[in-house]
């Protein structure tokens, strides 16, 4: 039985980094939301009085019976059935504790560009999105990236993947962060990249992967566009 990913049509979001762990494992699934009514089928699920577990937000995964929201909560999952996290719980909760941090970074990227509120318009909060911008190239972009680059230089096991000597989830999602970062802040990622040598790897080595590349070419890779949590204003890009 396939998969159902129930996220946003038009964006890549959060709900990208799912479907890259989908491609990665060649799990067939269906994008449901990218359907005629799909959408509609999404909120359904999403406002079910009758769900014992009904998912806040997407993206959410149903397989079969199970439900699952949360992407990290979500990338755990799949990790176990499709040998992209250790098998050992040590090393479970390790990639899952990535790919929460990852999860922090992306959050704060969003509010880069929505730093008073999502339901407001970017051109609403523009003064105060140029200031946060300013602090989120300078300090925290430099600070997330250092930590991943610490920890693919202390792997015991090689310094070509985050956890041991296979890809897991957690690479899928730093090639992601790092796609993102560099169609939102392409300045300023153009000279902080120097400073990540093994994080610019990895993440070019992802984009080789068979798989990944031609996922990368195919029509189910939807564009970054300003309506997703990365997104490109130039004028935040110099806000440093």
């Amino acid at each position: 039985m396939a998969y159902e990913l129930y996220y946003w049509p038009s964006i890549q979001g959060r709900g990208e980094f799912v479907r890259l762990a989908l491609e990665e494992a060649g799990a067939e699934y269906v994008d449901i939301a990218r359907r005629t009514g799909g959408v509609a089928a999404m909120q359904r699920l999403m406002e079910d009085a009758r769900a014992a577990q009904p998912p806040f937000a997407p993206p959410f995964l149903k397989d079969g019976d199970v439900l699952i929201g949360q992407t990290a909560n979500i990338l755990l999952y799949l990790g176990r059935r499709h040998g992209l996290a250790p098998r050992e719980e040590t090393g479970r909760l390790w990639a899952h504790q990535l790919q929460l941090t990852i999860a922090d970074v992306v959050d704060e990227a969003h509010d880069a560009h929505h730093p008073i509120a999502s339901s407001l318009y970017y051109e609403d909060q523009k003064a105060e999105a140029r200031r946060r911008a300013g602090d989120f190239i300078a300090n925290r972009i430099p600070k997330y990236l250092g930590y991943f680059e610490r920890v693919l230089e202390r792997n015991l096991r090689g310094e070509r993947h985050l956890i041991g000597r296979r890809v897991s989830y957690c690479d899928l999602s730093l090639f992601q962060l790092v796609a993102g970062l560099r169609y939102a802040f392409p300045r300023a990622m153009s000279r902080l990249e120097p400073h990540f040598v093994r994080i610019i790897a990895l993440h070019d080595r992802i984009a080789t992967r068979p798989r990944i590349a031609a996922y990368l070419k195919s029509a189910r890779r939807i564009p970054f566009n300003e309506q997703g949590v990365f997104r490109h204003y130039p004028e935040l890009d110099a806000a440093n």
